[in-house]
């Protein structure tokens, strides 16, 4: 059987967040179970155009794969590559722009679900873009979210945002006027956007509220501020490895000593069952009143995990072009 090209179009019709947090869940059990690997981003430079790439095996799915995309200042094209892990053959060509979206929201569902507790009920939202999208919508899907506030810069494209995502999903999202009012006793805050500085005021969140950080992967970039890692108690990211080169959202309390490496736990510890890393002792706090952190840079192997489910569902259908190799 040869290898096949999917388009936007097709991972549209193929794919959904419900499933896409069941896949991403289970990709980080299997990262902590030793039967994954992911290697973290690399990035080639030339004048006016970035190449980023992202490479990952799955044992547990027979499958080993790339993610490659480009960024320009006017656009961005991705794709992904599914290898069959017996006979080495390329078995899929992926557009992976939306697929992208729902796998970076997957895994703010799965810390989500696995981080905060059943009470949770109100969100503020910082972006308007797709990925804030996919960020709502998996955050919904994991949690019985009520209340939505949203902020962006644009006053037009904010209320824009907030009416189709009330529409979507049937709660109520409503445009903030300031990041304060997206804070402001909010049980989860959400920061989804290119910013290179701080989005809000740590101080400004509620006593045990959650944050998932996933706009930031480039070192000299950050969404959150340091009291806002100060007062976290919990610190949890996707790879250790990989907010090394990536995550500048903790550069500055890296460099100052109010944060170590070695007090952020990995997504698939948690997801394996392994307790908590809790900063309190250190702190000298009740972990009752710390806030939990998620940060995200995005792995290969959520990518790898993914598009082995879209291959298999556009084969069961019969979706997809034939390609001659």
């Amino acid at each position: 059987m040869g290898a096949i090209f999917l388009t936007e179009s097709d991972v549209h019709q193929l794919m959904d967040m419900d499933s896409s947090i069941g896949i991403v869940e289970e990709c980080f059990r299997q990262l902590h179970a030793g039967k994954a690997t992911n290697n973290p981003r690399q990035r080639s430079y030339s004048p006016g155009i970035m190449l980023h790439s992202l490479s990952a095996s799955a044992e547990y799915l027979n499958k080993v794969g790339w993610k490659n995309y480009t960024t320009t200042r006017e656009a961005a094209h991705f794709h992904v590559a599914v290898y069959d892990s017996v006979s080495g053959k390329m078995e899929a060509l992926i557009e992976a722009d939306y697929l992208g979206q729902l796998r970076t929201g997957a895994a703010s569902g799965v810390a989500t679900r696995f981080m905060t507790s059943d009470k949770v009920s109100t969100v503020g939202l910082f972006g308007a873009g797709k990925q804030a999208r996919t960020q709502l919508e998996a955050v919904c899907a994991v949690k019985n979210i009520q209340e939505v506030k949203v902020f962006c810069r644009n006053e037009k494209k904010r209320t824009k945002f907030a009416e189709e995502m009330s529409d979507s999903l049937k709660i109520s999202v409503e445009p903030a006027d300031s990041p304060e009012q997206a804070v402001k006793d909010k049980d989860i805050v959400i920061t989804a956007t290119t910013s290179k500085v701080p989005l809000f005021d740590g101080n400004d969140l509620k006593e045990q509220a959650h944050i998932n950080a996933i706009g930031c992967n480039f070192w000299n970039k950050a969404e959150i501020d340091t009291a806002t890692i100060t007062r976290s108690s919990r610190i949890v990211c996707d790879s250790i490895l990989q907010c090394q080169k990536e995550a500048g959202d903790f550069r500055e309390a890296i460099e100052t000593g109010i944060l170590n490496w070695d007090e952020i736990q990995e997504l698939a510890d948690v997801v394996g069952g392994e307790p908590p890393l809790n900063r309190t002792i250190k702190l000298n706090r009740n972990s009752e009143h710390g806030l939990t952190l998620f940060k995200s840079v995005g792995l290969g192997l959520q990518d790898v995990a993914m598009r082995a489910e879209i291959l298999k569902r556009a084969r069961e259908k019969n979706i997809g072009e034939e390609l001659p190799f």
